[in-house]
């Protein structure tokens, strides 16, 4: 499997790179997002949030630990696992039903449900670079790899 590295020259970047990936998201997908607060994990999970068809803001889970979308011929989930304090609280919310065939699940902080979470098919790296970003994306499974050849 590869890995691709861009440069984000700012927040539109961000966004634009997450609806250029979910043109190309099949269900199931699940990407995890690290990098350090503010990097722009959440900016970019907005881009394919909104351009799958949400209409509506996209917040941070952050208390909630996970966010629905509902579409036609799919569901998203975007977690956010920042304020988890032990993995085994994702056994108490059921974590297993919203890892389904018809589901793409966004999750942020992946490593604080450690054990518990489903293997990834992309794991998109944000960090800072002076006055912009840089995201490092990392195929782990052929589906993940077709998206990161398309988008070379």
């Amino acid at each position: 499997m590869t890995s691709l590295l861009k440069t984000l020259e700012n927040e539109q970047a961000t966004v634009a790179l997450g609806q250029q990936i979910a043109q190309w998201m099949v269900p199931p997908l699940t990407l995890y997002l690290t990098g350090d607060l503010g990097a722009g994990k959440t900016t970019f999970s907005r881009g394919i949030i909104q351009s799958l068809g949400h209409k509506g803001a996209v917040k941070s889970p952050t208390y909630t630990l996970v966010e629905p979308y509902e579409f036609d011929d799919m569901d998203v989930f975007h977690f956010d696992l920042y304020r988890l304090s032990d993995p085994e609280e994702l056994e108490f919310m059921g974590i297993r039903d919203y890892f389904t065939n018809k589901s793409i699940c966004l999750v942020e902080w992946p490593n604080n449900g450690h054990g518990l979470l489903p293997e990834a098919d992309i794991h998109l790296h944000l960090r800072y670079k002076e006055s912009q970003r840089q995201v490092e994306l990392n195929a782990l499974t052929p589906a993940g790899q077709a998206i990161i050849d398309k988008l070379k």
